[in-house]
């Protein structure tokens, strides 16, 4: 569930002007948090409605909700990158938290209806979470790290670069869904 998470990583790290460490571990930690607490959502939503709501009509729109997120988000970087510059604007050096939490969550749809069919099944889902978090958090800080590299080889353009592969992520979480 980390690999969507750790790609949008180095597209953020590549559209940053030098992360510090300390800055991708922000971003780990953001990412790593809103990926541990969707699968304990959908275990609550599928504890409480398990009589109500079948995890198939979940499972039947999560990828829908995430591509739109992830082609917006997508979309307005490759805006930013190209339309032009009258004076060259240097790139910021580390992105809002909104936004971050954003991409966050459309990465971490998946791992809501993970949780749903967690419910029906016997797990310790604060132990799950945790370790789903653990993983994404340690992903996306490697993630930014390595876009840093990428950015530094592919210049001011990084944004456009980003916003491909929230799109391409978007893409292939739809397309791995049908």
């Amino acid at each position: 569930m980390s690999t969507d998470a750790f790609s949008v990583a180095i597209g953020k790290g590549a559209s940053l002007k030098n992360p510090r460490f300390t800055e991708a571990l922000r971003m780990g930690v953001i990412f790593g948090s809103i990926e541990a607490i969707t699968p304990i959502i959908g275990w609550l939503i599928g504890r409480s409605a398990t009589s109500f709501i079948d995890a198939s009509f979940i499972e039947a729109w999560d990828h829908w909700v995430a591509f739109v997120i992830l082609l917006g988000l997508g979309l307005h970087m490759l805006y930013a990158g190209l339309k032009p510059d009258n004076e060259e604007q240097e790139a910021p050096s580390r992105h809002s938290f909104l936004k971050l939490a954003v991409a966050a969550f459309g990465t971490s749809i998946d791992a809501m209806a993970v949780g749903i069919s967690l419910a029906f099944i016997e797990v310790n889902i604060l132990l799950a979470a945790s370790l789903i978090g653990l993983a994404t958090a340690s992903m996306v800080t490697f993630g930014v790290m390595l876009g840093k590299v990428l950015g530094s080889l592919i210049g001011h353009k990084a944004e456009m670069f980003g916003g491909l592969m929230l799109i391409a992520i978007g893409g292939w979480i739809l397309f791995s869904h049908f």
